[in-house]
């Protein structure tokens, strides 16, 4: 173990001035709606654990089919639009798009942001024709169950996540999903890599059935969604993401149009 040469006072010194660093960063983050860069809250890269409250967990959300009473299945995401109405998920996850509601936050059995219904979706015809897993992402609007939760729309309660292509080809990834046996989400970040040019890798465990559809975040952003080859993948060691292209810019651009 090494033990600190600096004097007492020194030490002393440059705790307060540490102190005073993270209260500034904490009240820029709640000026901001952003969560604050905490390393020792955070799991290293590539441990998956808990996904505690905040900004950005809050923007995240799981689909449920028919209500809360029959289970969330999927994972989507709030992303910026002009009118405030539009998640991101993945195309596999839209099978039965009348019956499914978005909880965004949920956490314990509870829905702080209310339920919301899918009321259009904007997927590419090369899902649609053929389950093209570069195609596999998908851009829904919505609007709040009549008489559930606050009014407005999703993003002025828990604000969107930008959308950027063009990621490099090992950007680090922080991916937030809700597995089906689990209440609350899991996050876990770690450097990508490229299956090939229309798929990207990243390895975190944990990312079991109901993690479909969840962000992949770069520097604040959605890069991705969990899906695409073997669905997001066949083992939950190892997942994956269609590559953000012009196709589903053009389908996220018709939804937050």
């Amino acid at each position: 173990m090494i033990h600190s040469t600096l004097p007492r006072t020194a030490r002393r010194t440059r705790a307060r001035r540490a102190s005073r660093i993270l209260l500034a960063l904490a009240a820029m983050a709640a000026l901001l709606g952003v969560d604050v860069p905490d390393a020792a809250a955070r799991p290293p890269l590539g441990v998956t654990a808990q996904a505690l409250p905040g900004a950005t967990v809050n923007r995240v959300g799981a689909l449920f089919a028919g209500g809360q009473e029959g289970g969330h299945f999927c994972t989507a995401a709030v992303v910026h639009s002009e009118d405030g109405d539009v998640i991101a998920t993945a195309a596999h996850c839209l099978e039965n798009p009348g019956t499914i509601l978005f909880a965004p936050g949920y956490r314990d059995g509870r829905a702080p942001y209310g339920f919301w219904k899918l009321t259009g979706t904007h997927v590419a015809p090369g899902w649609t024709d053929g389950q093209d897993p570069d195609d596999d992402i998908a851009f829904v609007t919505v609007a709040p169950v009549d008489g559930d939760g606050p009014a407005g729309a999703v993003e002025d309660l828990v604000g969107g996540f930008p959308v950027a292509a063009e990621q490099p080809d090992d950007a680090k990834a922080t991916v937030i999903g809700y597995p089906r046996t689990l209440e609350a989400p899991l996050r876990c970040a770690n450097a990508t890599s490229l299956l090939s040019g229309t798929q990207r890798r990243i390895d975190c465990p944990d990312l079991t059935g109901g993690t479909s559809g969840s962000p992949w975040l770069v520097n604040g952003a959605l890069a991705g969604v969990l899906g695409g080859y073997e669905g997001g993948g066949s083992v939950p060691e190892i997942s994956y993401s269609a590559v953000l292209g012009d196709r589903a810019l053009e389908l996220y651009e018709e939804a937050r149009s």
